[in-house]
C-alpha cells in the first residue's frame, strides 16, 4: 500500500463537472493498493496518517498531528501509484490491486481512517475520472507505504 500525503488548504474532487467531495485545512490522501495488500496494511498506514506530526506547532515547527489540529481528510483512490516505468515509456500497472480487490481494501481505509481520527473521511469515486483541486500548504507532501512494516 503506498499514500501521498499532502497537508492542504482546501480540496475538491470533481466528476462530470461536478463537485463530488470537498474539504478545507487538512490531509489529502491519494491511496494506491497493491495486489498483495491486505487490511492489515490499511491499518498500520492508517494509524501512522493519524499520528503524522506535520502540523506547525506555535513555534512553527512541525509537531502537530491530524488530530492536534482537527485537521479534515479526503481519500481518493489512485492505483497509478503503482507504475512500473523500468521498460518502455509506456507504464505497467500490473503491481496494482484489481478492482475486484481494491474496492474492498480502499473502503476497509476509509472506515478506518474515519473510526481512528473521529472525523468524516471526504472521498472520491473509486475508478471515476476525477479532478482534484487543493492548494498545498507548506509546500509538505510525505510518500509512505508499509515496506513490509505490517507483515
Amino acid at each position: 500500500m503506498r499514500v501521498v500525503i499532502q497537508r492542504v488548504l482546501k480540496a475538491s474532487v470533481s466528476i462530470d463537472a461536478s463537485i463530488h467531495s470537498s474539504m478545507g485545512a487538512g490531509l489529502m490522501i491519494l491511496l494506491g493498493i497493491h495486489e498483495t495488500d491486505t487490511e492489515k496494511e490499511a491499518d498500520y498506514l492508517c494509524k501512522k496518517i493519524k499520528d503524522l506530526r506535520i502540523f506547525n506547532d506555535t513555534e512553527g515547527k512541525m509537531n502537530l498531528s491530524q488530530a492536534d489540529v482537527n485537521a479534515e481528510l479526503m481519500v481518493v483512490s489512485q492505483f497509478t501509484l503503482y507504475a512500473d516505468t523500468v521498460k518502455g515509456n509506456r507504464p505497467s500497472y500490473i503491481q496494482a490491486a484489481r478492482p475486484e480487490k481494491a474496492i474492498p481494501i480502499y473502503e476497509y481505509f476509509i472506515a478506518q481512517l474515519g473510526t481512528l481520527s473521529g472525523k468524516p473521511i471526504a472521498t472520491g469515486v473509486f475508478g471515476a475520472d476525477m479532478q482534484i483541486e487543493l492548494v498545498n500548504d507548506g509546500p509538505v507532501t510525505i510518500v509512505m507505504d508499509n515496506l513490509g512494516a505490517a507483515k
